[in-house]
């Protein structure tokens, strides 16, 4: 799928380098390959060189030529060949080579490099994420670290990129309500079928959805009942009655993301489990309604972390409960107490505080929020809550 430019996002993105005094940022993240050109990488080893004046060039794997020509906003395309028996070393010298001979031949001399961002999306063909070498730094003695401006500019969504997040939101609920109807009157499933069956209809039904998405995969991690814990593997499990299947779940439409939490039952809830849900919907509204521009990130985690601790559950969750969603599932910003920040409007966030219980069990709620002028926006159709199959 090919999307006009984005010129609001690239000129952003160029008003914060002329702030840094910086020629030009050199990419490899796939993350920010797809931000600053469009081009969603199969295989990572592709890189952006983004001048703050003129045509950026993306330096793509020779094999991908034809979907780069098919996405990219730039006409400068350098391939390099995935094997050469020329050259022993492997894909990513070559692609670095080329960057270089670019910055050379056009003067760019003080680089912007990811130097330290933690975290990027994988890949699209077998969600493998990439990691640089050392050469990629020394190939550059000018370098300054640009993840800081990436993550500045990254935190406010242009209209095409919420029409794009819009569209793997929308993928999250069709999903979640054919798992509803699939869990209706079914018996003896297990956590790994259901998850197998979220996962088959967002991307079967994603792709090509609306004839504006090229590909699009889902993720999950489904517990039910007893099985709902932090951090574990969905499992052989079955899924229980009348107490909650937990869906973590995630979308990427063509390198855009959503992250949530869904909860479907199957009959009548469990008198405990009612209480819980009371507890954290009513905890997790009061932070959705903070969520105004201006408002700060360190008391936003404040907030939710007293009201689960005013609940009876002090300390929890162990797990972050707010952060922003983009080209990424996780990316910033981040509520944390110990940090820093204020939610701006065109930022969205994650919002997804959870209890769980010693024993196992527990809730967690999310869904994705778009901050504006006034209450925040509600990305997903499917409830909030658990909702009975």
């Amino acid at each position: 799928m090919s999307w006009p430019r984005d010129d609001a996002k690239l000129e952003r993105v160029r008003a914060l380098m002329a702030e840094e005094d910086v020629d030009a940022l050199i990419v490899r993240a796939p993350d920010n390959v797809l931000y600053l050109s469009n081009f969603l990488p199969m295989k990572g080893y592709d890189l952006v060189v983004f001048p703050r004046e003129g045509e950026p060039t993306l330096i793509c794997l020779e094999p991908s030529a034809d979907d780069a020509a098919r996405m990219a906003w730039t006409q400068d395309v350098r391939l390099f060949p995935g094997y050469d028996a020329r050259d022993a070393r492997p894909p990513q010298a070559r692609a670095l080579d080329l960057a270089v001979d670019v910055c050379h031949a056009r003067g760019l001399e003080r680089i912007g490099l990811e130097l330290s961002q933690g975290t990027q999306t994988a890949d699209r063909m077998v969600g493998e994420p990439t990691t640089p070498t050392l050469a990629l730094f020394e190939a550059f003695p000018n370098r300054v670290d640009a993840s800081p401006l990436l993550a500045q500019t990254r935190m406010l969504k242009t209209p095409q990129e919420l029409e794009r997040m819009r569209l793997a939101n929308e993928l999250a609920a069709l999903a979640m309500d054919e798992a509803r109807t699939q869990l209706r009157g079914a018996k003896n499933q297990r956590e790994a079928q259901v998850a197998g069956m979220w996962e088959y209809t967002v991307h079967s039904v994603g792709t090509g959805y609306k004839g504006k998405v090229e590909n699009a995969r889902g993720y999950s991690l489904i517990w039910s009942g007893p099985g709902i814990r932090t951090f574990t593997a969905t499992s052989d499990r079955p899924i229980v009655e009348h107490q909650p299947t937990l869906f973590e779940i995630w979308v990427s439409a063509d390198g855009y993301w959503c992250d949530h939490t869904k909860n479907l039952v199957i009959g009548e809830l469990e008198p405990r489990y009612a209480k819980l849900e009371e507890q954290l919907i009513e905890i997790y509204e009061r932070a959705v309604a903070y969520c105004t521009d201006g408002a700060s990130l360190p008391e936003l985690d404040r907030l939710i972390r007293d009201g689960i601790a005013e609940a009876g559950y002090p300390g929890q969750p162990s797990h972050p409960v707010a952060h922003g969603v983009g080209a990424r599932a996780h990316e910033p910003p981040y509520a944390h107490q110990a940090g820093s920040g204020t939610i701006r409007k065109g930022m969205v966030l994650a919002i997804e505080p959870g209890i769980y219980w010693d024993e196992g069990g527990g809730l967690r709620v999310e869904d994705n929020w778009l901050i504006t002028d006034g209450a925040p926006e509600k990305l997903c159709s499917f409830p909030d809550g658990i909702v009975r199959v």
